[in-house]
């Protein structure tokens, strides 16, 4: 019987388009093949049948599915941003009441509270090291914290208006922070001194990225426009046209090939900035999107909307794999844990979710 299944999924190969193709289909299909009645289908049968279907020829189907694990805050006031640390033990949240707090997951507790922004916190993250992290606010300041202590070690003066954005540079030496005072800056982590100034954009800088590899910027804008930068130089290397709505968010592929990045609109897209290839559109979600991330090895994309939904995405197959239910509010953030075996979801709802990989 495997082997009939086999053969007629090669076939289906051979005839469909498989961007097309959804995960809940090829299970429906596998049931009626079956010679057994399911009531239901358990966890472990959708695992039994993905590896059963990947070793037949069907290579969409290895595609990683994820489950509710848990709720991990709840709470009056939502969650604006929410990130793991580089271990995966740990999250960092920025709260709507301007608190910023550390998360030990197995241990469902707040381990930290980082006190110091007079105003919203728009963005947090961990150092590569796991040792420090970094904030941002609508206070005009950037936060440096020792995430041990949850003492401020330094605050980065000098954007003229809302903080909207800040990245470390992969080796800790910078932290790169976009505004909507419509710059870049470049600032030295041991002096706290600012090292350049970038501004091409003509509109607020909503997202700014380093590369993995630490030689590319991106960055996106209400201007409707995606650039690129050398790093090192801060010279633009090249403008990704005008988009119809202002671009929110752009994020790194772990190769540093590619560039995710979504505008006002509910069309994700990603770029080979490595050649002249055109943009690629990923369509599904029914709202505005507000983030969008690769997992570590590249093989899935991740986002989420205010449509309250997180999905995967294939970006080989260019095409959604999964689609995640539970906030009952706009998704604020997303991220997938550096193991790739979990993801944490923040909301308008005052929820933190964790979902884990079957």
């Amino acid at each position: 019987m495997l082997e009939d299944i086999g053969r007629e999924l090669s076939a289906m190969q051979q005839n469909i388009d498989i961007r097309k193709l959804k995960i809940e289909k090829v299970i429906k299909y596998w049931i009626q093949l079956s010679l057994v009645n399911f009531g239901w289908i358990t966890d472990f049968d959708i695992v039994i049948l993905r590896y059963i279907l990947v070793y037949l020829y069907f290579p969409l189907v290895f595609m990683p599915y994820f489950k509710p694990l848990k709720v991990l805050d709840q709470r009056s006031d939502g969650v604006d941003c929410i990130n793991f640390s580089p271990d995966g033990t740990k999250i960092i949240a920025c709260y709507t009441s301007n608190s910023l707090k550390i998360w030990d997951i197995a241990a469902e507790t707040e381990i930290q509270t980082l006190k110091g922004h007079t105003d919203w916190v728009n963005y947090a993250q961990f150092s590569p090291s796991g040792n420090m992290a970094v904030s941002c606010s609508k206070d005009k300041t950037i936060r440096l914290w020792d995430v041990a202590s949850g003492r401020q070690i330094k605050c980065f003066e000098g954007h003229l208006k809302n903080v909207l954005s800040v990245d470390f540079s992969p080796d800790e030496k910078t932290i790169v922070s976009g505004s909507a005072d419509k710059t870049i800056r470049l600032w030295d982590v041991e002096s706290g001194k600012q090292l350049k100034k970038l501004k091409e954009h003509s509109g607020a800088v909503n997202s700014v990225k380093f590369s993995p590899d630490g030689e590319t910027l991106a960055s996106a804008s209400d201007d409707r426009t995606v650039i690129t930068w050398n790093a090192k130089s801060g010279e633009s290397l090249r403008q990704l046209g005008r988009h119809v709505y202002p671009v929110l968010i752009v994020s790194f592929s772990p190769d540093s090939r590619f560039i995710v990045f979504c505008s006002a609109d509910t069309t994700l897209r990603t770029l080979d900035i490595t050649s002249k290839k055109g943009i690629t559109s990923l369509e599904g979600h029914k709202g505005i999107l507000t983030n969008a991330k690769y997992s570590s090895d590249g093989q899935i994309i991740v986002s989420c909307s205010v449509d309250k939904t997180i999905r995967l995405w294939s970006p080989e197959f260019q095409t959604e794999i999964q689609q995640l239910n539970g906030h009952t509010d706009i998704i604020t953030t997303v991220d997938i844990s550096p193991d790739g075996s979990k993801i944490v979801s923040s909301s308008a709802d005052g929820t933190i979710r964790l979902w884990e990989r079957l």
